[in-house]
């Protein structure tokens, strides 16, 4: 009675991850939670006082979103990415998950993923039954493919439809695209269809983010939403961004929607309104500057010659790889690293690199955010010893991986 398509697939990594640590905090047990990316930042109050406000709000709102809210993402937007979007080319949806798991169904064709992925791009592409190609990476390249790699496949046969996925700054690497204008010359070349998945951009930790929006805005849809940068996974509010020139993808994103998720939650959509009008920087500069010096901190003392692993530039994530342990596979790697040291990790397997390659996901986010923010604003120094205090579970879980990784 269950489709053979889906009996092949697995309870998606980065939530069991979140339930298993749950579950062995709940029997007593030190859990480092490393393993789960959750924005560690309570949502701003503004924000939460706009949700209180229209709590009452029970209607069902117009299925592409909120027109007000649509039209705060477009001015935004367009300020950002310095190109003209509409409230018309926004669709809102309940976090972006969602909406990308339509456009794998309504699209026909192959599916480009680089190594490594996000954990849902391939089960996604999977029940759209697209074909996915993968993207082998490197670290000198910051993980992401080259022209070339996106060339030798879509070459071979010009006359498919391909839809390449971009992540940046990246989960699980934590690293920032910085070839994107040689991937624009090849989507354009063989008009390959982008999702930029955008999701961590506001909290890279350089200025002046750079987009492949900027450079093929009519190839490109933007993905993005409140997660990451407002402390709002649990609000489940996401929204794509699909250029006029795509209008016809957007039409039958719109059909899906319409027969699925009806609409998002009115309060919610009304209180995101605030999010994206009012003067959010001090907010989000405090966030890059706090996730950037703990990321570092677990770089800095992670980093030996038993531990390959490349400093953080923006969102939550590192991707150490350790050499000289002998597993079967990374799981096995991420499982025995668990039981002995109650550091939870995921595996690199999940992210599409292959099983021997000893290689994990490390979230730096197991730590009081509202407190860390209330002591540190965006301009304030942050020591190693304001760590210690307001982030004492990432340094005893990074004492605990290191000395793990240097034992034979």
């Amino acid at each position: 009675m269950i489709k053979e398509i889906v009996k092949n697939l697995n309870l998606s990594s980065t939530l069991r991850i979140n339930e298993i640590s749950k579950d062995l905090e709940a029997q007593g047990k030190d859990v480092f939670k490393f393993g789960f990316g959750q924005s560690p930042f309570k949502v701003p109050d503004e924000v939460v006082l706009e949700l209180k406000n229209n709590a009452d709000k029970n209607y069902y709102l117009p299925m592409q979103g909120l027109p007000e809210l649509r039209e705060a993402i477009a001015k935004h937007i367009s300020i950002k990415k310095n190109y003209n979007y509409s409230a018309e080319n926004i669709l809102i949806g309940p976090g972006t998950k969602e909406l990308m798991f339509l456009l794998n169904i309504l699209f026909d064709g192959d599916v480009l993923l680089p190594v490594p992925s996000w954990v849902s791009y391939e089960p996604q592409a999977i029940l759209g039954r697209n074909k996915i190609h993968w993207l082998q990476t490197n670290r000198e390249k910051n993980w992401f493919p080259t022209a070339d790699d996106i060339e030798k496949i879509v070459s071979k046969n010009k006359n498919k439809n391909y839809l390449l996925f971009l992540n940046s700054p990246n989960n699980p690497s934590g690293q920032i695209c910085n070839n994107l204008e040689e991937i624009s010359i090849i989507v354009k070349k063989y008009n390959i269809l982008v999702l930029s998945d955008e999701i961590y951009s506001e909290l890279s930790f350089e200025d002046n983010y750079k987009s492949i929006a900027n450079l093929c805005p009519e190839k490109t849809i933007i993905s993005n939403g409140l997660s990451k940068w407002c402390g709002a996974g649990g609000w489940r509010l996401g929204h794509f961004i699909i250029p006029n020139e795509l209008k016809k993808l957007r039409n039958s994103m719109k059909v899906l929607a319409s027969e699925t998720f009806t609409s998002v939650s009115a309060p919610i959509q009304h209180a995101a309104v605030a999010a994206y009008e009012k003067d959010m920087s001090k907010y989000v500069n405090s966030s890059r500057n706090i996730l950037k010096n703990v990321g570092e901190y677990v770089y800095n003392n992670l980093q030996s010659n038993k531990v390959l692993i490349s400093k953080p530039q923006g969102g939550f994530y590192l991707m150490p790889e350790f050499l000289d342990k002998k597993y079967k596979s990374s799981e096995e790697m991420c499982t025995d690293l668990l039981n002995n040291t109650g550091v939870a990790l995921l595996p690199g397997s999940d992210f599409g690199f292959s099983k021997n390659k000893m290689i994990a996901r490390l979230s730096f986010t197991d730590f009081n955010g509202k407190e860390f923010m209330e002591n540190f604003q965006s301009d304030k120094n942050i020591k190693v010893e304001d760590i210690e205090k307001f982030a004492p579970k990432i340094i005893e879980g990074t004492k605990r991986l290191k000395v793990w990784a240097e034992s034979s």
